[in-house]
């Protein structure tokens, strides 16, 4: 039987949501290894990431003020193409061993992630409203593809060009990037009916951000996305550092996370439309709950690997019920300044929580970290016991 949630748009763009997630895989990967081969100073060694990850959450507005003046598919070639700059100004750092071009390189990427990040938002505009968190976990799914072959590029990559490592992973995850200027192309622009005479103005932006289901889908969005860094950037330090995993189970470790993050995409469409947003967002803010639990219970490695894989999925969850529950709460004339103060105030907290991670981690340790996080997942829990009887969750939002 077809999936009326899977049409031209959405698997399209699933394929760019994989070397979006691909590239992001790459440069988080290397990015610190590299960054300490390069900067003067050890302390700056996973400056270029902070730099990438500051620089999505800063263009969130820009991108969608952009998409609104061109449209989709014009901004998302163009972010492709600096992405592609921004990649080939990493392999030139490598090669002329400059970190500051490292840097610019990491920025430049970030600027296209920041787009990258409204495909889910063009697959919601491509399909009927009742089939949107099914689109968004089709286009998040398209992410596991990312998940697999980030590490394969790292090592097919590493020695096929000249003398500098990782120089030839630079160039393939570029020409997977001009593949995506490509397959953008193709891309028909949403079916947003055009405004008319007749159309009701656009309300201002403070009065939509005033609605409780708007706060809350933004409030769940955030919360999973910044509680989801902030355990996962210090994870590696504290396995290896602290408790003497090798990199190898470290690394195990992460990879379940990221399959866990994105498998739930093959499902987690079809539960929100069968057991309803909220129940699926508090599901999701419950299974973080289980992630600070698993992880004060202890240190081994079974504790790492539970928690990491509850937090993925929790993440999953919050994240497609948030943006599913934030459609419903703005017209299509609206959509733009919505989803730009959506997408700033949810990357701004995953940017903040990157940043703050590894000082929260190597001043206080683990379990006060797990402390720091339980705190905002016990606001969301709270949020949503408030708004159960909000019409907002019953049905998508009908603009005449």
């Amino acid at each position: 039987m077809k999936n009326p949630a899977l049409n031209r748009n959405v698997a399209l763009l699933m394929g760019c949501q994989l070397v979006g997630a691909l590239g992001s895989i790459v440069l988080v990967t290397l990015g610190g290894i590299v960054g300490g081969e390069l900067a003067d100073n050890p302390a700056l060694a996973t400056l270029p990431l902070s730099v990438m990850v500051v620089c999505v959450a800063l263009t969130t507005v820009p991108a969608a003020m952009i998409m609104r003046r061109i449209g989709r598919r014009y901004g998302f070639m163009l972010s492709a193409v600096v992405g592609v700059t921004g990649v080939l100004l990493v392999a030139l750092a490598l090669s002329v061993r400059s970190f500051a071009l490292l840097c610019a390189g990491t920025a430049l990427y970030g600027f296209h992630m920041a787009f990258v990040q409204q495909y889910r938002f063009a697959a919601v505009e491509s399909v009927a409203p009742e089939y949107a968190s099914r689109a968004i976990s089709l286009v998040l799914m398209g992410a596991i593809g990312g998940a697999v072959l980030g590490p394969i590029l790292i090592a097919r990559g590493r020695d096929a060009v000249g003398e500098t490592p990782y120089v030839g992973t630079m160039f393939l995850l570029a020409a997977a990037l001009a593949m995506v200027v490509i397959a953008v192309g193709f891309v028909r622009e949403p079916g947003v009916a055009a405004p008319t005479r007749t159309t009701v103005p656009g309300r201002a932006l403070r009065e939509i951000a005033s609605q409780p289901a708007f706060g809350i889908a933004v409030l769940c969005a955030g919360v999973g996305y910044g509680v989801m860094t902030f355990v996962m950037t210090a994870t590696p330090l504290s396995m290896h550092v602290h408790d003497g995993f090798t990199i190898e189970q470290t690394a195990g470790v992460v990879r379940s996370h990221v399959i866990a993050m994105y498998a739930p995409s093959l499902f987690s469409g079809y539960l929100i439309e069968r057991f309803g947003v909220r129940r699926m967002m508090n599901l999701g803010a419950l299974l973080l709950v289980t992630t600070v639990a698993v992880g004060f219970a202890g240190h081994e490695l079974l504790h790492y690997q539970f928690a990491l894989i509850a937090l993925g999925i929790g993440w999953n969850f919050l994240y497609v019920g948030g943006t599913t529950l934030l459609t419903r709460t703005y017209a299509p004339s609206e959509r733009f300044k919505s989803q730009a103060l959506n997408d700033f105030v949810v990357f701004t907290m995953s940017a903040t929580a990157s940043l703050l991670s590894g000082t929260v981690m190597g001043l206080f340790g683990w379990t006060a970290l797990l402390c720091v996080a339980l705190a905002p997942l016990l606001l969301v829990l709270g949020a949503l016991f408030y708004l159960r009887a909000h019409k907002e969750f019953a049905h998508p939002r009908t603009v005449a």
